[in-house]
C-alpha cells in the first residue's frame, strides 16, 4: 500500500449539521469530530454554564465564533471574546465560564478519549435550565 491509498482509506467529509448534538447539561451541548490524533468540537453554552476546574494530556485552542468566556488559566484571568482564540497547555488547570451565550470551536491534540468513551464527562456542572442550542445563523463582525 501507497502513502496515497493510506491517505484515500483515511479520507471523511464531515457537516456539522449532519452531526448529532450531544446534550452534556442542561447548559452546555456540543458536536464533535474526531481523528486519530486531532479533535474539533463545537461547544454551546448558555449564559452562566460553568466548565470547573480541569487539566487534560490535551493541548486544546479554543476559538470564540460568539459570546463570551471568562476562563481562569493556571490562576489567570482572561475574559476570551468573539474572534478571539484561548490556547490553553496541555496538562494546565483551567476552567471556564460564559458571560454571554456563547458558541466555540475547540481544537484538541491529542484526542479527549474519554470524550468518545462516555457521552456525558463528570466534569462539567449543571444548572437547571432550557438545553444549550446551536446559534440559528453566525454573525458577521
Amino acid at each position: 500500500m501507497t502513502l496515497d491509498d493510506t491517505a484515500a482509506e483515511a479520507f471523511r467529509l464531515y457537516r456539522w449539521d449532519e452531526l448529532p448534538l450531544e446534550k452534556i447539561t442542561e447548559m452546555v451541548s456540543r458536536k464533535i469530530v474526531s481523528g486519530t490524533r486531532e479533535m474539533v468540537a463545537q461547544h454551546y453554552l448558555k449564559k452562566g454554564a460553568l466548565v470547573p476546574v480541569h487539566a487534560h494530556d490535551s493541548e486544546q485552542m479554543t476559538y470564540v465564533l460568539q459570546g463570551a468566556l471568562r476562563a481562569i488559566v493556571h490562576g489567570d484571568e482572561v475574559v476570551v471574546r468573539e474572534g478571539e482564540i484561548l490556547h490553553v497547555p496541555p496538562g494546565v488547570p483551567h476552567q471556564a465560564e460564559a458571560i454571554e451565550d456563547t458558541f466555540t470551536l475547540d481544537l484538541f491534540c491529542p484526542i479527549r478519549q474519554e470524550w468518545l468513551d462516555q457521552p456525558a464527562p463528570p466534569t462539567l456542572a449543571t444548572q437547571p435550565d432550557e438545553p444549550a442550542s446551536p446559534p440559528e445563523k453566525l454573525t458577521e463582525s
